[in-house]
């Protein structure tokens, strides 16, 4: 009886016949052509300034044609990609938002800042990376920065210490959570075209988020802060402005347990509104208890490292397996996670039905080029595959040697420097490698995904959006941000890679 095992193998083994044929001239010529499919990518967006939806799409088609792909089915192939990857991706993009939005309006983020910020000078770098870490985790790099900022200068401006010493370990935080974990663009689209495991992934990158952070975040920032010795300046100088004010009433009140991010204080008390100053919104008639907000933030985390665990300890014929496998579901379990946000960070504080569903729409907004670019990243992957690229670069990888690990990291960091996305990078670097790292054992296809991820964060500099924020927000000269910023990104990405390539050979 043909079974689907069997097809597999079949499969399985015409590939690898496949690559044990001798290099021939098609396979120069896709190569060739992928190259110059990713170069016009780089000049789309740079020099055209051009959306990177658009860039990859006009590429994809191209590549699709010229490596050989039949006209009337180039179309199929490059919208089979972008199905496959939004399919299955768009949908943690748009709840991971939705989390992300409940949280920054309710006050939750600020709840978190304002708990951890307690304590001796000598702990706000790790607090910073700690916060950053947890904020991190629903939100997007460039949202958990528009949060951290006020909390940033505000600690600088009470600690009386160098700006890059706090702002560091935050940007870290952030960075790292944005390169890694799901469910972040990047990881969770790579997750998709290598088709890993999101649980083991997750738990993984955990495992390579922390000491990464710890590295490039609070021990690295002694040194930025040496290199950049400034206080709080740039557009975030405003907020210490606001701080300033403030202080000599918020020192009164500390006896309290009140604390203070950009000159407004974050307990049960009301502002002069009659809404609490920690809410972003005026409807907002309390802020969230810190306990039920690291509840509510890490549960869709926890939910995913249960489902992991269950994958590898428990039976999966008991009743326990298929519930953990049900609710650690990645969708499953960031649903979950919104439905409790809704209570947590809406009814709970005082938001209507009305305001929640409007809440909701809105965190939609910003996401829709993000779930394009990744759509349209699915779509120049599945053309490369289609065309015979990939089977060439499984050949080249083959003859040097080099594991789906390392060829993912170096594409991705090519991509990286070239583009300036982390995104573009992540989700091309997978599609290029995934032939490659077809049929390795689950724990290692996670480690491909998450050196990819490292690879995408590499050497930010002037092309990249996230580079001209850090500049202006702390108020540094383009060089002074490639000494901080650039560096710090650097490290990020390499320590992962050697942090990835340390795991791989324990898994």
């Amino acid at each position: 009886m043909y079974t689907l095992s069997m097809a597999v193998g079949i499969l399985a083994d015409t590939t690898t016949d496949k690559m044990n044929e001798p290099w021939d001239s098609h396979d120069t010529l896709v190569i060739i052509v992928a190259a110059l499919g990713i170069a016009l990518v780089v000049v789309l967006i740079i020099w055209a300034k051009m959306h990177a939806f658009l860039a990859l799409t006009i590429a994809a088609l191209l590549v699709g044609i010229f490596s050989g792909i039949p006209l009337d089915t180039v179309t199929k192939s490059y919208e089979t990609g972008v199905g496959g990857v939004l399919g299955y991706v768009g949908v943690l993009i748009a709840l991971g938002a939705m989390l992300g939005k409940l949280l920054g309006d309710s006050g939750g983020a600020d709840k978190i800042v304002d708990t951890l910020l307690h304590g001796s000078k000598a702990s706000l770098p790790w607090k910073m990376a700690l916060i950053a870490g947890i904020i991190g985790i629903p939100m997007f790099f460039e949202v958990g920065l528009v949060l951290l900022v006020p909390v940033i200068m505000l600690a600088v401006h009470r600690s009386k210490g160098p700006a890059m010493l706090l702002a560091i370990p935050a940007l870290a935080g952030l960075s790292v959570l944005h390169g890694f974990i799901p469910p972040h663009p990047g990881p969770v689209a790579a997750v998709g075209i290598l088709h890993a495991d999101i649980g083991i992934t997750l738990a993984l990158g955990l495992l390579i988020a922390v000491p990464t952070v710890a590295i490039a975040g609070p021990l690295f920032s002694h040194l930025a802060a040496r290199w950049v010795p400034i206080g709080p300046a740039g557009a975030g100088l405003s907020f210490v402005g606001a701080a300033a004010a403030g202080t000599a009433s918020d020192e009164q009140r500390s006896t309290g347990g009140t604390t203070t991010t950009a000159g407004k204080h974050h307990t049960g008390a009301t502002s002069g509104s009659g809404h609490p100053a920690g809410a972003k919104d005026p409807e907002a008639k309390r802020v969230p208890s810190f306990g039920w907000t690291l509840f509510t933030v890490l549960s869709p985390v926890v939910l995913m490292l249960l489902k992991a665990a269950a994958d590898l300890w428990l039976d999966q014929d008991s009743s326990l397996y298929k519930v953990l496998n049900i609710i650690g579901d990645p969708v499953v379990a960031l649903l979950i996670a919104v439905l409790l946000a809704m209570v947590t960070f809406g009814t709970a504080v005082g938001f209507s039905a009305k305001a929640l569903g409007k809440k909701i729409g809105e965190s939609l907004l910003p996401i829709v080029g993000v779930m394009l670019i990744v759509g349209a990243g699915g779509g120049f992957k599945q053309v490369l595959v289609d065309g015979g690229t990939g089977l060439a670069i499984r050949k080249v990888a083959v003859a040097l040697s080099l594991s789906a690990l390392v060829l993912g990291w170096i594409v991705a960091v090519l991509i990286r420097v070239s583009t300036g996305s982390a995104t573009v990078a992540t989700v091309t670097a997978a599609g290029i490698v995934a032939p490659l790292a077809a049929g390795l054992p689950p724990a290692q296809l996670a480690l491909v995904v998450l050196s990819v991820g490292a690879g995408s964060l590499f050497f930010s500099h002037v092309n990249d959006a996230g580079f001209w924020l850090v500049k202006e927000y702390f108020g540094m000269t383009i060089w002074e941000t490639i000494k901080t910023w650039s560096v710090m990104e650097t490290l990020i990405s390499v320590i992962g890679l050697l942090l990835t390539m340390l795991l791989a050979v324990f898994v």
